[in-house]
């Protein structure tokens, strides 16, 4: 855990209790801070260290506070909580700020910082996958893996790699990133930013202004010259800018040509998004359930030539969007879950479908139809919970039934 007597002397009020609010309270409280927490949630207050005081902020007010510590999944551009913290004078700032504010606490290293519409958890752990089979003590952190808050610090010389999402960056001060990339932005989450396209970009660009003069930025890199093909769990256009971005990013860090593409090669992917499962005879099996509407699903199809396609579920959109450029990649779709008859209509005449059903009888299907050279793609475009827990239940599941072919 990462604990500093830097921020002694004030009183923390934490206001949300997910993990990343679990482990700042945990991570004040071993510093010997002064804090007060609070979540609607009375299964998530039990959670919370019991050596913090709870308080309802919302109703008791912020007066006698000096840092308000929010989730990143509190809307801060509409919920009341910003308006109490107005009214007491108490600045609002996240995990990944009192994180900005150990560092010099910590033994030396360095932060990359990653942001971004799309691409940031893959460039992220593609990143600390390279450093670490470089030899560099390296750790994925942020919005990918655990809060910040919550790991050991690394050894001298070890690279802190951060997913920062724009309500992270919103509510980070002082992160001073050695290398700082934005990846994309694309329309996303306007709902927290007034509606506002510029808003929003503006959001992410601030990853960049707390740079110093120093720090190395990266800015929307261009892609279009690399092939990836010699790295099948970079498949894919979209991938061509996120392995671009890691290149440029351990680069700037150090790191020798050979060791940049010797962790390329050995890159496997993230678990659920465009994951090789298995090879059977020719014909691959790709695990893409984090796909969970037509946007993310989109560079899966792009990636592969005559796909045997696994979609459907709880559908959030009634179209499908940036998925019909690619539709001649289909030889054929496997239809699951709620939205089968949507996605039968909205393919008829284009794309031969059949209704599967389950995820185990889309893949016992699919596997019988497919020739050496098909892919069998799990890419759903749809959320999971008319069948599943979560995306990651789903992805299981087709594993499971891949292995059982």
């Amino acid at each position: 855990m990462i604990a500093c007597t830097a921020w002694r002397g004030k009183r923390y009020a934490v206001y949300g209790l997910a993990r990343s609010g679990i482990a700042s309270v945990d991570a004040l409280i071993k510093a010997g801070c002064e804090v007060a927490c609070w979540d609607d949630n009375e299964e998530a207050r039990a959670k919370a260290n019991p050596f913090a005081t709870r308080v309802d902020f919302v109703t008791e007010g912020l007066n006698g506070y000096d840092s308000l510590v929010v989730s990143p999944g509190v809307p801060i551009n509409r919920h009341p909580i910003a308006d109490k913290a107005r009214e007491a004078g108490c600045e609002i700032i996240g995990d990944v700020e009192l994180f900005a504010r150990a560092r010099s606490a910590l033994p030396p290293h360095a932060v990359v910082g990653i942001t971004g519409t799309n691409g940031k958890s893959t460039t992220t752990a593609l990143i600390d996958h390279i450093l670490r089979e470089a030899g560099v003590p390296s750790i994925a952190a942020g919005n990918i893996g655990e809060p910040i808050l919550s790991i050991d610090p690394l050894a001298e010389g070890g690279v802190y790699v951060l997913e920062l999402s724009s309500y992270q960056i919103d509510i980070t001060q002082s992160l001073d990133c050695e290398v700082a990339v934005l990846l994309n932005v694309t329309p996303d989450h306007l709902d927290r930013y007034d509606g506002s396209f510029d808003k929003y970009r503006a959001s992410k660009e601030r990853l960049f202004a707390m740079q110093g003069d120093d720090g190395v930025a990266i800015r929307e890199p261009d892609g279009s010259a690399l092939d990836t093909s010699k790295w099948p769990a970079l498949a894919g256009p979209h991938n061509a800018q996120n392995a671009t971005a890691a290149i440029l990013a351990c680069s700037a860090l150090g790191l020798e040509r050979h060791e940049i593409e010797a962790g390329l090669a050995s890159y496997a992917g993230l678990p659920h998004r465009m994951e090789i499962v298995a090879e059977k005879d020719g014909v691959l099996f790709v695990n893409d359930s984090k796909a969970t509407n037509p946007d993310a699903a989109a560079p899966a199809l792009a990636a592969y030539e005559r796909i045997r396609w696994i979609l459907g579920g709880e559908a959030k959109t009634d179209d499908l969007g940036a998925m019909e450029q690619h539709l001649k990649n289909i030889a054929k779709a496997y239809l699951v879950g709620e939205s089968a008859d949507l996605f039968e209509g909205l393919l008829a005449g284009k794309v031969e479908t059949v209704k599967a059903g389950s995820v185990d009888k889309a893949v016992e299907m699919a596997a019988a139809d497919a020739v050496a050279g098909d892919t069998v793609l799990l890419s759903p475009a749809c959320a999971s919970f008319d069948q599943f827990k979560d995306f990651t239940v789903r992805g299981d599941a087709f594993r499971a039934a891949v292995e059982a072919l």
